[in-house]
């Protein structure tokens, strides 16, 4: 379905006056002047349903966009199957789409997910099993330069924030 098929069916309004009222748009013409000036041609559109018209075209248009941006993104995790496709193109809302595309959606790393990526849970989770160690001898044996985790200090910092900051 085009735009103007779309924007028909969303607004209860004849093709023709969609077609012809976003190829005044498109020219620059605002919405103030179609609705005075060019009755005529909207097929005596008013103001509101203009107005309205505007904001369905701006939310079609950013539907698209993010559609093409999921399609971009699934395709690039070689996740995309035909079936989703088919779904995300026929989506007809943002919630929609996104509740598509959530299961593939990048998960955001925490400073927690750092740490056990650096080798620090298990020193997290010895300090707290056995808290009468002494932390300074047991950060030595967690020392991982490749990460960032060059001193016992610093394994030591990286423990108390991420594990133990709110």
């Amino acid at each position: 379905m085009n735009l103007t098929e779309q924007l028909a069916s969303r607004l209860s309004i004849p093709a023709t006056q969609i077609s012809a009222t976003l190829k005044l748009i498109e020219e620059g013409a605002t919405i103030p002047f179609i609705a005075r000036y060019r009755k005529e041609a909207t097929g005596g559109l008013d103001d509101t349903q203009l107005r309205h018209l505007a904001e369905q075209l701006e939310y079609c248009t950013a539907l698209e966009q993010r559609r093409n941006s999921i399609l971009e993104q699934i395709r690039s995790q070689e996740c995309l199957t035909p079936e989703l496709e088919r779904s995300l193109r026929q989506a007809d809302s943002k919630a929609r789409l996104e509740d598509l595309y959530l299961p593939f959606k990048p998960k955001r790393r925490n400073k927690a997910q750092e740490a056990r990526e650096a080798g620090l849970e298990q020193f997290a989770l010895s300090l707290l099993q056995r808290p009468e160690q002494q932390p300074e001898n047991l950060a030595a044996r967690f020392l991982n330069p490749s990460r960032g985790i060059n001193t016992p200090e610093e394994a030591l910092e990286a423990v108390a924030t991420y594990f133990w900051s709110p």
